[in-house]
């Protein structure tokens, strides 16, 4: 007597079944991978990330030079940073919409309202306190250099390139303006680190990653203000000629 063969309906129906779950597994294990992936947008172009990351570097440089009397150094550091000011100043007129001042550069008003509200939309670009920042920067730095310009070694020697206007005592004072100013520039900076860290660690947005990459994670932005217009890199080479021959005509 032989058996009959059972049907092999409920193995095909019981495969598809099970394929299907594992499709669907799938489907939403890729489905979460995407949505975990924050959405990147573009902020900062290449002139403003290039020209931040070359003052922090300067500014170490500096700071080394002068402590360990390299005064050469120092000087051309000095020559470098000025370019790099002038150059920054320039890109804020002309270059992209987040470097522009005209962007981020707010009255004392919507400042003093970004600092109360405990929900402040989060900016692209620098906020109303960060634009506070940059600017304070920027005018520390540049009297800064212009001190630097001024200032008059003990002996004499190792002078700044402008001290020849001025009479050897002026010099002096003016190079002791310039050591004393520097240490008030330290301690800004101090707290503006610890302002960037303080967004990192309190209230999780990274501002570094950004001004290394250019990208920032879209949903951590709720500004209105999302239109960015992106200069061309052509319209950085007028301003790095003009930086340099300023520079050069002052060294």
């Amino acid at each position: 007597m032989r058996l009959k063969r059972k049907s092999p309906g409920w193995a095909k129906r019981a495969s598809a079944v099970t394929i299907s779950i594992a499709l669907k597994k799938i489907s939403s294990v890729l489905s979460s991978a995407s949505t975990a992936r924050p959405q990147r947008v573009r902020i900062w172009d290449i002139p403003t990330r290039l020209v931040h990351w070359l003052l922090v570097a300067l500014v170490v440089f500096s700071w080394w030079s002068a402590e360990n009397h390299y005064m050469e150094y120092h000087r051309y550091s000095g020559y470098v940073m000025l370019g790099a000011l002038l150059f920054r100043v320039y890109w804020g007129l002309v270059g992209s919409s987040t470097a522009r001042f005209s962007y981020f550069v707010r009255g004392p008003q919507t400042t003093w309202q970004y600092l109360r509200s405990k929900s402040a939309a989060s900016s692209i670009g620098h906020n109303p306190l960060g634009a506070l920042s940059v600017i304070t920067l920027l005018v520390l730095l540049l009297g800064q250099i212009a001190l630097g310009l001024f200032a008059v070694d003990i002996d004499g020697i190792e002078s700044g390139p402008l001290s020849y206007l001025v009479s050897f005592e002026t010099g002096r004072v003016v190079a002791e303006l310039h050591e004393w100013s520097f240490n008030g520039l330290l301690v800004f900076i101090t707290l503006h680190v610890a302002a960037v860290l303080f967004y990192l660690l309190i209230k999780h947005n990274n501002l570094i990653g950004p001004m290394i990459t250019g990208m920032a994670d879209a949903t951590k932005i709720t500004s209105a203000n999302t239109e960015i217009k992106f200069a061309s890199l052509w319209w950085a080479v007028p301003g790095a000629i003009m930086a340099a021959l300023i520079v050069w005509t002052i060294a």
